[in-house]
Parts: structure tokens; sequence; C-alpha cells
């Protein structure tokens, strides 16, 4: 059967719009880049693309991150390196938290480098021998952070090890590395303790023959605070993502440029009495007459089911959100509103969190809704909303570099 309408209907040419969707401006991603670079130089720069770059897509943000001159990625696991390796991409790469079920042959063939606490060392040269390609590693200190990483006690031992396997030519020491536990805090003696002890491991590791192609611990806070802990290389997360580490201090004083946006449609607009209870618990009551905003987001989505009070931008006016946060939706209160401007709310743009520059939500403010850190909140947007991208293309204006922000602490 045949529907006449249907068939001379003219086709569909506008973009649809996403009900709800994570837009990331890969642009962003470049800007913070180049800032990085020239703030690291001459150390170069490792961008962090571990949990799927943080939520914001790990083979995107990989791509404009090398674009713009990072010289490395890092991801925690194996299996993120070898993702990206399928998707094309060859430039160096390490992966450092594994387990004894990792696939340790894998990463060899495929060039992938392997960060070596310890017992990973004789699985990754078994690896070596059945691939007859000899592994890449980077060994790990343990300076303070007490989680993964050879105790300095244990670091002769290890760098001996590595020595002998690099002179069977199973294995090439390219790299020798460690983590800051409070680099985010400035003003803590334990960073200028840890860069004391790494330049030790370092010292060790030099005497026993080691000629290492890269000496890296600093993370996004301490590239921005820590010169003198730049060493070869640097590895950014969080701020590749225009987020700041620091706690006074934003991402713009940084200079840098929030690449998420969270955005979906309002559900639906009702007007209700006063004492109208909301959400589950009705913990919040409406304290006179007036509309309610339906949200389709909730905690299956990544919002913090704690962070009641969070805000959500709609029509350029931020609203609190009341009531429990529930799996699939949250409410906020617009007020007292005739029917009509409620009714022409209906299908309005509901933002969740963006940059922050026209003076709307920011990642921060649902950390401190929700009692976190800004690395939770783009971390947990989970697959159920979809990731958009734009400006995929660097413009040519873009591509000149730009220079360093200048409000690093």
């Amino acid at each position: 059967m045949t529907y006449e309408a249907a068939a001379s209907a003219a086709p569909e040419t506008k973009a649809p719009v996403l009900e709800r969707s994570a837009v990331i401006d890969l642009e962003a991603i470049r800007h913070n880049v180049r800032q990085f670079v020239a703030i690291a130089s001459p150390a170069k720069v490792m961008a962090v693309v571990k949990a799927d770059a943080y939520g914001h897509g790990a083979v995107q943000v990989a791509r404009a991150a090398l674009d713009a001159g990072a010289s490395w990625l890092g991801t925690a696991h194996i299996s993120e390196a070898l993702a990206l390796r399928a998707a094309g991409i060859d430039a160096p790469l390490l992966a450092w938290l594994h387990t004894r079920e990792s696939n340790f042959a894998a990463a060899v063939a495929a060039g992938v480098d392997v960060g070596i606490s310890g017992w990973e060392l004789d699985a990754v040269v078994a690896a070596a021998r059945q691939q007859e390609r000899p592994a890449r590693v980077h060994l790990k200190v343990d300076t303070g952070l007490g989680r993964n990483g050879s105790t300095i006690a244990g670091w002769d031992k290890l760098v001996g090890e590595a020595m002998e396997y690099q002179d069977e030519g199973l294995l090439r020491v390219v790299g020798i590395f460690s983590h800051f536990a409070v680099a985010d805090e400035p003003h803590r003696p334990e960073t200028d303790e840890q860069i004391a002890l790494f330049r030790e491991a370092v010292a060790i590791a030099a005497d026993a023959g080691v000629d290492t192609e890269v000496r890296h611990i600093a993370n996004t806070p301490a590239t921005l605070s820590r010169p003198d802990a730049h060493f070869d290389l640097v590895r950014v997360g969080l701020g590749l993502y225009g987020l700041s580490p620091f706690a006074e201090q934003s991402s713009q004083e940084l200079g840098l440029h929030p690449a998420m946006t969270v955005r979906t449609l309002l559900s639906n607009c009702k007007a209700v009495d006063a004492g109208q209870g909301v959400s589950y618990g009705l913990n919040y009551r409406t304290p006179a007459e007036s509309t309610l905003g339906l949200v389709p987001l909730g905690y299956a989505d990544g919002v913090p089911r704690i962070a009641t009070g969070g805000p959500i931008r709609i029509n350029g006016i931020t609203y609190p959100v009341v009531g429990r946060i529930a799996m699939d939706q949250m409410v906020v209160d617009l007020g007292p509103l005739d029917p009509d401007t409620a009714r022409g709310l209906l299908g309005a743009e509901a933002v969740m969190f963006g940059d922050g520059a026209d003076g709307g939500p920011t990642a921060d403010d649902w950390a401190a809704a929700a009692g976190t850190n800004n690395y939770e909140i783009v971390t947990r947007i989970s697959p159920r909303v979809p990731r958009s991208y734009v400006n995929e293309i660097p413009s040519e204006a873009a591509a000149v570099p730009a220079e360093a922000g200048t409000d690093a602490p």
C-alpha cells in the first residue's frame, strides 16, 4: 500500500536534535593541549585518554590532542590502548594498570609501552619471547602515593632485572615514572619529598646503565604549578578536558576551555499547587503555586543521585534541582508561570553543565552539589547519553600555536 503524502514528502534535510547528548568541542581540546605544550616545553606532553578520555571519547580526543601537539598518549588499561591502535592511531602510547589477565602479548605486538611496577616484568618478558619482539617498558617507582610502583627498597632489584632482560634483547627500558599524591594542593610539602625521591630513583637507574627516553611524574596540577617536575614528559589528564585541578582557581583563570556540554530537552512542564511533593521521598514541596519542569536525565545517565540542588540552565536562567534525583529524571521548580509561558518551555534546551561562558552551570558546580570532584562528574556521564562532536576539523586560525596561560599558580 502506498501513502501518497508520505511518498511525495520532501526528504528531511535538517539534522535531528538529540533528546539528550554530551557535546564535545574538539577545538577546546586542541586549545588546552596547545596551552600545555607551551607550559611544559621543552618537555613533551602525554594526553591521558583513559576511561574513554574521561567520558569525552578516546579516539576523537586522541586525534585532536595529537593534531594540537601532544607527543604521547596514555591509558590505564592495555585494552584501552589496543582500541586506539585498532582505530589507526600509531603515536607512542603507554598503559600502566594491569592484572594477571592483562593481554601483554597483544600490547607487545601492537607496540604499546607497558608500565612495570614489579610482578609484571616476567609476564611482559614472556610475551616478548613469544612475539620475538622486544617489549617497551616504563619502570614505575612509588614515591609516596602508595598504589602501583616499586618501593625504593625494591628499586635496585627491579632495575637490575630489567637491565638483564634488556641485555638479552627482550625489552627496552623506555622510561621511568611515578605519580603525585597531593600536587593539586600546591602548599603541601609531600610533593617536594616525592620529587626528591624520584630524582634518587632516576640516579639509581642511571648508575645501573639505564638510558631513558623519558622521565615523567607530573600530572595536570604539577604541570601547571611545578616546572621542576616536568622532566622529559608531563602527563595531562584533567586539564586536557579544560577542567581545573585546583580548588582556588577556575578553568578560565588557568586559560583552559571545558570541552563537554551535557544537555537535554525539557520533557514536561505543569502547574501545581502550593505544597506539591516532588520525587521519591517527597523531600521537597513547592512553597507556593508553581510550575515544575521535568529534566530527562538521572543517575542512569551519570547524574549523581546525591546532587539535589545541582544547577540546570533553561532559557538563560539557572534553576536548582529539587527533590530526589531519580534513575531517569530530575525536577526543577520554575516558579509561577502563566500557562502560555509554561507551554512554551516544553522542549526547551536544559543544560546540566557546559563551559560556563554564559554564566551557566559547570562540572565544578555539579561536583560541589555532589560533594565530589570535577573528574568524577565528566567521567561518570554514561553511554546512554550519546556523544556528539563539534569542530572536528581544526580551523586555520586555531592551528596557530597559542601562548600559554599566565595564571598558573
